[in-house]
């Protein structure tokens, strides 16, 4: 394993300084996470609810009197898409709430 703790010891790359390089750093860590708020679970999981709980709703609002009836007098789903509609909201609002920490910054300057 060789130590690039010296400078003259790096190999030359040509056309990059260690100025772009700490700024193309920069930008992928930012993308990362970016990256990793847009795909956290919380927002699946709390968007598929909400999606799956609207039309859940809708098919409880819209059931006739011989689907009530077979669920024993319970409308389940308008009861069952509703607390979809609630937990999803519970989810995109935790999200809110508490967003995705970023990463912390690395404190080893070397590459």
């Amino acid at each position: 394993m060789t130590d690039h703790s010296n400078p003259s010891d790096r190999p030359h790359r040509p056309g990059y300084s260690e100025k772009d390089v700490q700024r193309e750093v920069t930008d992928l860590e930012g993308k990362s996470a970016t990256a990793a708020r847009l795909f956290d679970i919380r927002r699946i999981i709390g968007g598929l609810f909400v999606i799956y709980g609207v039309i859940v709703t809708i098919t409880g609002l819209t059931d006739d009197d011989a689907a009530i009836d077979k669920a024993e007098g319970v409308n389940i789903n308008l009861w069952t898409g509703l607390g979809m509609l609630l937990l999803g909201l519970f989810f995109l609002t935790w999200l809110k709430l508490r967003p995705t920490a970023p990463p912390p910054p690395d404190d080893d300057p070397t590459p």
